[in-house]
């Protein structure tokens, strides 16, 4: 029950009460009032306040229901369950039919994780109310806790037959069918509510971002036209219709929409990633870098902004400043183990290969340890001739990465360098028996190796 809201008439009983408490003068206030004044220190998180209040309540109204209720609401807020489950016996053999008393048991069996009896608790409230919209929707949350996607999809849904405009549902109805994949589904769930309350541009927004997820790009967008002109400074429907409308390539329509989130709001990095995207996308560099910029001003840390602009810098083979700006990059964080492959492949474009082997190393230590950056480790060492040290590295890959012919045939090379002969003729059987063909790679990778006639001859005689 919302006993009070932001108007000066409502907000009396709660100013009045806060005198009292400056004064030592006691008031009189009815169980309404007292009610209204402990939800809303509860809301607030003063439970102190709170506990103030119910104590001079029930003095004044020994025998409220409502009070008694809301003790049993401060004994749940402070985690007090026995204290609240022996109330709650008192209370229902009073009001054996009085739905509320089962939904607080319901609220301390799931604070208890037990939401299979949380789920009976709730289904005898619904029999017993008259008004069942908030347990169908507390019941699709315990039906959530409990892995049951169908059944909390039909507990949001049947909250909604009963209160239209109770959007939390909704999204959560929305989630469901997604969580299930039903995205068709969902569609002809939101058709149904729109008809019902055409008004609402949350349903249009929904229902845009479902026929995006189906990549009915042309659909959305006349979803989210609708959410707009509902609501003309509904951001989260620009922001939606610009995503769908750069997947049509229509890069100038969806910077203007972009732009039109900038005007109603304060400037998100996402937006501004998003206009800089769609001036690349047409080829103005200008602006796009100027938008990568204004993004990463926005917030130092957005990764995906210090991508875009180091990555364009290396499409346009531009590595001195890709480096710059990795190095950027990397003095907001560190610990990035995307920004330290790029500087190591920017040093090494450079031919700064000791730099590039440094950044290897770090993307390693960070956690990438994905193929493609063990070889470019790799090979940056030979190019270095530091083949003992490559060797190294290609066995602890050989182990992340067991049956690779690349990473034998890399082994082959280098060890017949070094005059291991017998493990040269080793990985050479290794690598053969996955993938022949891929022996060529060695001509370019190891030369010295591929053009002594002795290595040739140990792999004619293989």
């Amino acid at each position: 029950m919302q006993l009070f809201d932001d108007s000066e008439e409502e907000e009396l009983p709660l100013a009045k009460f806060e005198s009292m408490l400056k004064t030592n003068k006691i008031l009189f206030f009815d169980s309404e009032e007292f009610e209204g004044i402990i939800i809303h220190y509860l809301d607030q998180g003063k439970v102190s306040l709170a506990k103030k209040a119910l104590k001079l309540a029930l003095d004044q109204h020994p025998h409220s229901f409502r009070l008694k209720m809301s003790q049993v609401d401060l004994y749940i807020y402070s985690n007090k369950f026995d204290q609240a489950d022996k109330l709650l016996n008192e209370l229902q053999a009073i009001e054996p039919t009085n739905e509320e008393t089962y939904i607080q048991r319901a609220n301390i069996f799931s604070r208890r994780n037990d939401h299979e009896s949380a789920v009976k608790q709730l289904e005898i409230a619904i029999k017993l109310t008259d008004d069942p919209a908030d347990i169908y929707s507390f019941l699709g949350m315990e039906y959530l806790y409990l892995d049951d996607v169908p059944k909390a999809k039909q507990s949001f849904i049947d909250c909604l037959n009963h209160n239209i405009e109770d959007y939390s549902a909704l999204f959560n109805a929305v989630y469901c069918f997604d969580f299930l994949e039903e995205h068709n589904e969902a569609i002809l769930f939101l058709n149904e509510y729109i008809d019902k309350n055409p008004y609402s541009e949350y349903a249009w927004h929904q229902l845009g971002k479902e026929y995006y997820t189906l990549k009915k790009y042309k659909k959305a967008i006349r979803a989210f036209d609708y959410a707009i002109l509902i609501d003309e400074r509904f951001v989260g429907g620009y922001i939606e219709k610009a995503k769908s409308l750069e997947k049509l390539n229509s890069y100038k329509e969806a910077i203007a929409c972009y732009q039109v989130t900038l005007s109603l709001d304060d400037p998100t990095p996402f937006a501004l990633l998003r206009i800089g995207k769609c001036y690349e996308n047409i080829g103005d560099a200008q602006h796009a870098i100027e938008y990568y910029l204004r993004a990463i001003t926005e917030d130092p840390l957005f990764q995906k902004a210090w991508l875009s602009i180091i990555r364009y810098y290396f499409n346009k083979k531009n590595y001195s400043k890709a480096l710059h700006y990795t190095n950027k990059a990397l003095s907001t964080d560190k610990d990035n183990a995307k920004y330290w492959v790029l500087y190591a492949q920017a040093n090494g474009a450079l031919q700064f290969y000791e730099e590039a082997i440094i950044g290897y190393n770090n993307a390693l230590e960070k956690g990438n340890f994905k193929l493609k950056s063990w070889f470019s480790l790799c090979d940056t060492l030979i190019k270095m001739g530091e083949y003992a040290t490559a060797i190294d590295s290609l066995e602890k890959c050989n182990e992340l990465y067991p049956n690779n012919d690349l990473i034998f045939y890399r082994l082959a090379g280098l060890c017949f360098l070094l005059q291991d002969n017998e493990k040269s003729i080793h990985y050479l059987k290794e690598g053969l028996q996955i993938n022949e063909k891929h022996i060529n790679i060695l001509a370019n990778l190891l030369p010295l190796a591929w053009n002594n006639p002795k290595f040739q001859k140990i792999i004619k005689d293989l």
